[in-house]
């Protein structure tokens, strides 16, 4: 065994391209391996993955391999990054959360599953029950069954849509601002054979005239309105679209009672949020229900389904930091040998980026990404 190793070491000396090349090539398989194995994967009602490791070599999303560069630095200058503030000037948030969209929508489906969302975690149920229970709630208060209307209001690949359609019955149609976005739901969707469904590309601040005013019965959104300018906007077009007496049903991204605009490390922490997942500010709990009542609609039930009894939601987030070094590590290889786009090692630090400030805003108990409000339109 010793010898072994010791011919080893005297190719690496003789040969140190071939060794490059056995490091890289090892190094990408095990970061396959730990996503493919190791890593969340969706639910087994969703079917397989389509998307995989190799399908990241020719670009990201909608953007071909080149684009990938040069999107990903409009992304990075579109934010302040300091005080909470979020995008610098919000009249490029929808362009911005296209991009981010453009640049993510591969990995999350890939590493995270199909529904771009946290939920409680639920005492000894994993993360696909718990995830189910979540988006179900959503159905059984809105009261949703077959006859009646839904829109998702930034439906994303449609997990959650999915699975609203599936246990209700009733015909959802989806709304996201990403083309790429409606290709992927739009198949998956008939892959699994669920034809109440509707998939459209749209901008939810404007989607009148794209749908017909009091055209819906119920609506919802799932941490999706955090990408609004401002609440006002997006509840405004929602409100034109229900019924009189038609609810929406919206799990916000919202600051606590116990964040402190005042201590440093609050904030960076929701500077790191805004900036790592497109947001265009981190808006209260409080602003929510000021938002819907300002625009008309009556608040039947606000709650954060974060807090106990509910688990910890980051507990999925929680990976050692010699794995993301190592993750680190095989990408900015990967980026040298050009299998990946270079900006792929930008876009990596982004997405630890996520993960370690989530956590963080969980943990301090400065952030929630379930905060629930039930509004009706009178």
């Amino acid at each position: 065994m010793v010898g072994m190793f010791s011919k080893a070491a005297d190719f690496g000396v003789d040969h140190p391209a071939a060794t490059l090349a056995c490091s890289a090539f090892a190094a990408g398989f095990s970061f396959m391996a730990y996503y493919h194995f190791s890593g969340p994967s969706i639910r087994s009602d969703e079917g397989t993955k389509t998307r995989n490791f190799f399908s990241l070599s020719k670009g990201l999303g909608g953007l071909k391999r080149k684009e990938v560069t040069h999107e990903w630095k409009d992304y990075d200058k579109t934010f302040t990054q300091s005080e909470g503030r979020g995008i610098s000037d919000k009249d490029h948030t929808k362009d911005a959360v296209n991009t981010f969209y453009n640049l993510v929508t591969d990995i999350y489906e890939w590493g995270w599953g199909q529904s771009f969302h946290f939920s409680p975690s639920l005492k000894g149920k994993g993360v696909a029950p718990a995830e189910v229970a979540h988006e179900t709630r959503v159905a059984d208060i809105l009261g949703l069954k077959p006859g009646l209307k839904a829109l998702d209001v930034g439906c994303g690949v449609g997990g959650p849509l999915r699975t609203i359609a599936a246990h209700s019955g009733a015909h959802v149609t989806g709304v996201t601002i990403n083309e790429y976005q409606v290709q992927r739901c739009a198949m998956m969707c008939e892959k699994l054979g669920i034809e109440n469904v509707d998939i459209q590309q749209g901008n939810f601040l404007k989607l009148v005239p794209q749908f017909e005013e009091e055209s819906f019965d119920a609506a919802y959104a799932i941490e999706a309105t955090c990408h609004s300018p401002t609440l006002e906007e997006v509840y405004s077009e929602v409100y034109r679209l229900l019924k009189p007496g038609g609810k929406f049903v919206s799990y916000e991204w919202v600051s606590t009672d116990l964040y402190d605009p005042n201590r440093e490390e609050h904030v960076s922490c929701i500077d790191a949020i805004n900036y790592a997942n497109a947001l265009p500010e981190m808006r209260t709990w409080r602003q929510t229900t000021e938002a819907a009542r300002k625009v008309g609609f009556k608040v039947i039930e606000e709650r954060d389904l974060a807090i106990s009894p509910a688990g910890e939601w980051w507990s999925r987030l929680k990976v050692g930091k010699l794995q993301y070094k190592l993750n680190h590590l095989v990408i900015s290889v990967l980026a040298k040998m050009m299998v990946l786009p270079k900006s792929m090692v930008d876009v990596h630090h982004m997405l630890v980026s996520v993960a370690n400030s989530l956590v963080e805003g969980g943990e301090r108990g400065i952030f929630s990404p379930m905060y629930m409000v039930v509004l009706q339109k009178p």
